[in-house]
């Protein structure tokens, strides 16, 4: 599994009923991708959940490397971004775990980010261990449909993305950007192995 997000930052006085457009009239051509776990059209929206940007960021997960590299490069659907807004970076995580909620059968409205860095002194394994752990504790949440953890090894970063039901609940680390899921792509869901990746 990998974890795939690109953050396009918009003006502040952006009107953010043009990116609510754009996703009602294309985000139905993901819907039956090959490789694709599943793609949350997500959205923050300056002054609401406390975000001070405007910013339209989908999220993916992938089930393998190739059907990613070829959305991005391979003529598989990027090229509509990058011809409306230019070529954003795009991050990318080694999948570590991925597990279904209580609220897998509904449409996600809400996301939660969380992004902590692995401090250099620290054990990776046991850093690791340690996230597993909340991560379990968050699969079970009421409201959670799909909650996932992965790394980027170059930047010694761990990413956790929870979709939820509703909004994010109280108790979600307080550090956590708040999203709002316009739509949801996700063809190939239930084949991402449940649990630990590795």
């Amino acid at each position: 599994m990998y974890a795939m997000q690109y953050e396009i930052t918009l003006p502040a006085d952006y009107d953010m009923t043009i990116i609510r457009e754009r996703v009602a009239a294309r985000a139905h051509v993901l819907d039956d991708r090959a490789g694709l776990g599943l793609k949350a059209y997500v959205i923050r929206e300056r002054g609401v959940d406390g975000s001070p940007v405007n910013q339209y960021a989908p999220f993916y997960l992938w089930d393998g490397v190739g059907a990613m590299g070829e959305f991005l490069v391979g003529g598989g659907g990027f090229q509509g971004i990058v011809a409306s807004f230019g070529r954003p970076a795009v991050h990318h995580w080694t999948g570590i775990a991925c597990h279904a909620g209580p609220a897998r059968s509904a449409a996600p409205r809400a996301a939660s980010r969380l992004l902590t860095p692995m401090p250099a002194d620290a054990d990776p394994e046991s850093v690791v261990a340690d996230a597993l752990s909340e991560l379990d504790e968050l699969a079970g949440r009421a409201g959670a449909h799909t909650t996932a953890l992965a790394f980027d090894p170059r930047h010694w970063q761990l990413l956790r993305f929870t979709l939820w039901e509703h909004a994010v609940p109280p108790g979600e680390d307080e550090r956590a950007e708040r999203y709002e899921v316009l739509h949801l792509s996700h063809p190939h869901l239930t084949e991402l192995p449940e649990g630990r990746h590795w």
